[in-house]
């Protein structure tokens, strides 16, 4: 359980499935999703072994990470994930991931009890560009964010019981 990395277990099948599928290159199209040791891990999968590391995750059990973040942080983020900022135009997180964080495939993933760390690092990829798999909406809505709303919204999504 290394805070950088995401938690799998228990994702949707059609989602982890997408995600792999996007950090593998092909003789045709670049990787659509970047990371060098993904892309390695991938490389020699079939769509079917693919499906199958997929299935593997999903039925295996959610523990969520321990969070440690102060009350303040984490009001503020169940505020933004449940109600979104109005002022700058930042929609409620649970409209597309639920009001639970449970998700829904194969476009949102299950977030709730996900490390705060890989949130909030995935959040600044979508933010700068580096991650772009989601056919944009992403990058619309995290232009919004202020850093400080990334890291509340972050630790709230780990406080969040599966």
């Amino acid at each position: 359980m290394i805070p950088a990395n995401p938690i799998l277990a228990g994702q949707h099948v059609e989602y982890l499935s997408k995600q792999l599928h996007d950090f593998k290159a092909s003789e045709n199209e670049p990787a659509k999703r970047n990371s060098p040791v993904m892309s390695a891990m991938v490389a020699a999968l079939s769509p079917e072994d693919m499906k199958k590391v997929s299935e593997y995750y999903a039925k295996q059990k959610k523990i969520p990470s321990p969070v440690e973040a102060d009350a303040k942080l984490l009001e503020a983020g169940k505020t933004l994930y449940h109600g979104g900022n109005i002022d700058n135009g930042v929609p409620a997180c649970a409209s597309c991931h639920g009001p639970q964080g449970a998700g829904i495939p194969p476009h949102y993933p299950a977030l709730a009890g996900q490390h705060a760390e890989y949130v909030n690092a995935q959040l600044n990829q979508f933010n700068t560009g580096d991650r772009t798999n989601d056919n944009g909406v992403m990058q619309k809505v995290i232009t919004r964010m202020s850093g400080k709303e990334k890291r509340a919204v972050s630790a709230y999504i780990a406080s969040m019981h599966p």
